[in-house]
């Protein structure tokens, strides 16, 4: 190196991390957002004559081209929009400020100096760096204003999953992690991973300025049904040859265990794995994301906007359709601008990487703007059809007597898409998005916005959309060929608990004059969140004489011993109601049931500081009246502990409360989510979580 000897090269990495808003990261690297100057001293062994012919080459790729590698001098910037200026020197030092541009690609690249002494150049690689998303800057894609949402959707690296009934929503901690050990450079080896990657490296590097497209490879690679993607969807049968999706509690456990086991995609996710993988994930690149959940979410197969569900006459669910109901579905939304639809389609954009339909021949879904999903531009990219049927289908429940009879016994045109959630930017309470994706039900509005999507979809629909004679509060009527003449509702006489007996009530009135027998069959299943059922638990045939406008209740019970070999994974339950009348229409009522977690406290004994042990108590009570024998507690939070922990809870006796102490050892200052979970073969898990502030040192 002739014209200039180079000793150190000073990454200035504190300075760096600190104006960058990565020194959350837990890496040695140098990782640095785009769009943004950043400072780098060089330390001489010689002096230096002149300026002139310093050339700066940064590359990212396997094959640098025009978009992936940028040569720019101090005295210009480049083509590529890099540029260099010198800062003040101290002797036998350089000090240099690089600028990247907003819509620089971005992934590891290599920054190389050349000098021209002479006729001679001579070059020296000043070493690596990751360059990010830049939700700081203004002319970046992903530019957020808000520092508040900023900090929330970046930065926060624990949060709330909502998951549940429309009726008793339930809030589940998840570890997102994106800057724990690792979980940079597989989100990097994710990217490098993907079919695009392997078919053309050059074209995936130079696409990756933009995050429509990175959203989108990422929302491919999460699910493993292409391309051996991070996590395996299972909906049915057991876990056995994997884990259980609902014992997961983060991200940082899952993204690992595929790395390390060389990219052989992790058993076993359901949708809310899917999402929270990939929040972790575009966090960790620097696109803001959130988590939402859809209560009774559509799975319209056909694109039809109608969901079509078929029972027989005891109750049972036919699988003549493959359309479904799920009582929630988890997916993503992420923050930035479409250049490729116009500036009324920029902000939140949906991402879904469970895996359901193809999109061009892979399973990937979105980005799908919520604002042409609430506007009904159905013909937008990517795969806005599929999440618009998820909040808007019809849905219709027919009744099969024969292959020749059918008969419609119930048409709803509010039931999908409710409570639309996310969790608050600084708190854990919950936030109702609903008005992002749809007018207000009824409303002048979303009727047009419907037809226009049925228009864009090519569906031709018999009459016009269904108007519903709004029931009786909690009663269900059901919209067939002919008015039912009665109503009936399930009620729970007490909130469920596992280990204990469930006590319902049927309620049936008659609604006209006249004396009235009903068949009733009564049909308790357990189900999976996507409303499949999983095992039969109780049946009951009863015939129930009405009088004139006579109400009558049926009370009756599921037994735990019915109950509990069928739930030992899950605590999910639907009873159904088929009622008969001679002449006259049919009448389904229908009972979702969650049981509840026995009670878990999570104590904190004393204050927490940065790189201090402090103590852990967990408490926690056996809800069986049968000894429970081979327990483990799992403890998990990022910047409170490095490895998901493990303690084994040998026995425990009926109805016995235990208590378990641990340490954590705090290396992250703020907010910390701590995360707790009690896995047993006898019982789904028990989870807590508990949040604690962590003081500096």
């Amino acid at each position: 190196f002739l014209a200039l000897k180079i000793g150190k090269v000073n990454w200035q990495s504190k300075l760096n991390k600190a104006a960058h808003h990565t020194s959350d990261y837990s890496s040695t690297e140098v990782i640095l957002r785009r769009g943004q100057p950043f400072n780098i001293s060089l330390n001489l062994k010689t002096t230096v004559q002149s300026w002139d012919n310093f050339t700066f080459i940064a590359s990212t790729g396997p094959s640098p081209s025009q978009q992936t590698k940028a040569i720019f001098t101090l005295s210009e910037e480049g083509a590529s929009g890099w540029s260099a200026t010198q800062e003040p020197d101290e002797p036998r030092c350089l000090n240099f400020t690089i600028l990247s541009p907003a819509d620089a690609v971005i992934g590891r690249y290599k920054l190389k100096l050349q000098v021209l002494a002479g006729n001679k150049v001579s070059s020296k690689v000043l070493g690596q760096f990751v360059l990010l998303f830049n939700p700081w800057c203004p002319d970046d894609d992903v530019y957020m204003a808000d520092e508040k949402e900023r900090q929330e959707y970046v930065l926060n690296d624990s949060g709330i999953i909502f998951q549940g009934l429309e009726k008793d929503i339930q809030q589940e901690a998840w570890n997102y992690g994106q800057f724990e050990e690792d979980i940079l450079d597989i989100s990097l080896a994710i990217l490098d991973r993907s079919l695009n990657h392997r078919e053309d490296p050059a074209v995936d590097v130079s696409n990756r300025n933009s995050p429509v497209y990175v959203s989108r490879v990422i929302s491919a690679m999460v699910n493993s049904n292409d391309e051996k993607g991070v996590v395996e969807g299972k909906w049915s049968g057991k876990y056995r040859s994997g884990t259980n999706p609902l014992r997961w509690s983060g991200s940082v456990t899952i993204l690992r265990k595929w790395y390390r086991a060389r990219y052989r995609p992790v058993r076993y996710g359901q949708c809310w794995v899917f999402a929270g993988v990939t929040c972790t994930v575009l966090r960790c690149l620097g696109i803001p994301t959130r988590v939402i959940t859809n209560f009774n979410s559509a799975h319209d197969k056909n694109l039809n906007l109608s969901v079509d569900k078929y029972i027989d006459m005891s109750g049972n669910t036919l699988h003549l359709s493959e359309d479904s109901v799920w009582n929630f579905h988890v997916w993503n939304e992420s923050w930035f601008v479409r250049r490729d639809l116009g500036s009324f389609y920029d902000g939140w954009q949906v991402l879904d990487a469970t895996p359901q339909e193809k999109s061009k021949g892979i399973y990937q879904c979105g980005p799908a703007s919520t604002r042409a999903i609430k506007e009904g531009d159905v013909n937008l990219d990517y795969d806005s059809p599929f999440v618009f049927a998820a909040v808007n289908a019809d849905c219709v429940t027919w009744i099969r007597y024969s292959k020749k009879r059918k008969e419609r016994i119930y048409s709803n045109t509010r039931k999908i898409g409710k409570f639309i959630s996310t969790k608050a930017v600084g708190t854990n309470s919950r936030v109702d998005v609903t008005a992002n994706y749809k007018y207000p039900e009824g409303s002048l509005k979303e009727r047009q916005v419907y037809k226009k999507a049925l228009k864009l979809l090519g569906v031709r629909r018999p009459g016009k959309r269904t108007k519903i004679p709004r029931p009786r509060r909690g009663f269900s009527r059901a919209q067939p060929a002919q008015t039912p003449s009665i109503s009936g509702k399930l009620l729970l006489d007490a909130s469920p608990v596992i280990g204990q007996d469930i006590l319902l009530t049927l309620t049936l009135r008659n609604l006209i004059s006249d004396f009235q027998t009903i068949k009733v069959k009564l049909k308790a299943s357990a189900i999976l969140y996507t409303r499949k059922p999983k095992a039969e638990i109780l049946q009951l045939h009863r015939s129930i004489k009405l009088g004139s406008e006579e109400v009558k209740e049926i009370s009756f019970k599921i037994l735990y011993s019915q109950y509990k070999n069928s739930l030992m994974d899950d605590r999910k339950i639907l009873v159904t109601a088929v009622c008969q009348i001679k002449q006259g229409a049919s009448l389904l009522v229908e009972k979702d049931i969650v049981l509840q977690d026995p009670f878990l406290t999570i104590k904190v004994l004393g204050p927490a500081v940065v790189h201090r042990p402090v103590n852990v108590e967990v408490t926690f009570t056996n809800p069986l009246s049968d000894v429970v024998t081979d327990c483990v507690l799992r403890a998990e939070g990022s910047g409170l502990l490095k490895e998901q922990l493990r303690i084994h809870v040998e026995r425990m006796a009926p109805m016995e409360t235990s208590t378990v102490q641990f340490e954590i050892f705090p290396n992250r200052r703020g907010t910390r989510q701590l995360q707790v979970d009690l896995v047993c073969t006898h019982f789904s898990d028990i989870k807590g979580f508990v949040m604690l502030d962590v003081a500096p040192a």
